[in-house]
């Protein structure tokens, strides 16, 4: 599907802002949804029934952030939806998030002052809406990096849509529910393992109405947790991630994987067994605290690769 430019405009985020640690995550695997390098990112949507093509690019600096925006359609696009869909941006990528009291706190810190000063101005946040944070979990489970994206390009060339934008080529997710007519067989067909099964219950459960996430949105984290919980397959460090990544919850810290906890445990210097512990010295701005600490960790390997971090990444 081609697409044409129907939108160029900015945002404006608060200050300061880090557009490249915001828009890029070393720690994620990649996926033929997005590109980016320093400075642009592209990034597809299935958005209000529409599949968009858009990109962002740094027009400002840390202490005075601007991005430019263009956002491709295939047909044009009401003002009111653009509007909306600027909203919805702003919020995944937590645009307006306020910094101030966590780098006021923090910033003398051992631990967390030098990492504030290399990458000042991340945001936590997700492209993905929450049914399509959810399939890219359940991806994740259990393989290498290597395995997780062929699974998820077979997806995208079985359901997904190839865009054609701004000379580029890039994969946009199908809209939930689009699975109802497709059985578990088929997706097992596609090499999926045990995971069709949990891939055609979440999609049945977006179909009949079971979750609604603009509703969730407004709701506290105590009833999002307890609605997330009742979805298939969604346990502790699951609900874990949604509720930081997707719904933006920077104090829930109280589950951590095996494989995160060695890994924190390396960077803290605390033992595995007393992590969850340690980080209430964080206080509200825990989850946020440790997300900075993880990030930097994942930026410094990508600049140069830390050998003791290789050996627990499974390629």
């Amino acid at each position: 599907m081609k697409l044409k430019r129907q939108f160029v405009g900015t945002i404006q985020p608060s200050a300061p802002f880090n557009f490249d640690a915001t828009f890029h995550k070393p720690a994620h695997f990649p996926s033929g949804d997005n590109f980016w390098k320093p400075g642009v990112r592209w990034q597809t949507f299935r958005w209000g029934r529409e599949n968009l093509g858009v990109i962002f690019r740094n027009a400002g600096t840390v202490t005075k952030p601007k991005i430019a925006v263009e956002i491709f359609g295939k047909g044009k696009l009401s003002n009111s939806f653009v509007d909306d869909f600027i909203k919805e941006i702003i919020y995944r990528y937590n645009l307006n998030l306020d910094l101030t009291e966590f780098y006021k706190e923090f910033s003398e810190d051992k631990v967390l002052g030098p990492v504030i000063k290399r990458i000042s101005g991340m945001r936590p946040g997700h492209q993905n809406s929450l049914y399509e944070y959810l399939i890219i979990g359940i991806i994740l489970q259990n393989c290498t990096v290597r395995r997780s994206i062929q699974m998820m390009q077979t997806l995208f060339e079985n359901y997904g849509v190839l865009l054609e934008y701004h000379g580029r080529k890039l994969w946009c997710f199908w809209e939930p529910r689009s699975l109802k007519n497709v059985t578990e067989d088929k997706l097992r067909s596609l090499k999926l393992g045990y995971r069709a099964k949990f891939i055609k219950k979440i999609d049945d459960q977006f179909a009949k109405g079971e979750i609604n996430e603009a509703k969730l949105k407004t709701q506290s984290m105590e009833e999002q947790k307890q609605k997330l919980l009742k979805l298939y397959g969604v346990g502790p460090a699951t609900v874990w991630y949604l509720l930081f990544d997707v719904f933006h919850q920077l104090d829930f810290f109280h589950y951590i994987s095996p494989w995160e906890q060695k890994i924190y445990s390396k960077i803290f210097s605390v033992p595995k067994n007393k992590l969850i512990i340690y980080f209430d010295r964080f206080g509200k701005h825990k989850q946020l605290a440790v997300h900075y600490v993880w990030e930097d960790l994942w930026w410094e390997h990508k600049k140069k690769p830390i050998e003791w971090l290789a050996k627990e990444i499974r390629t």
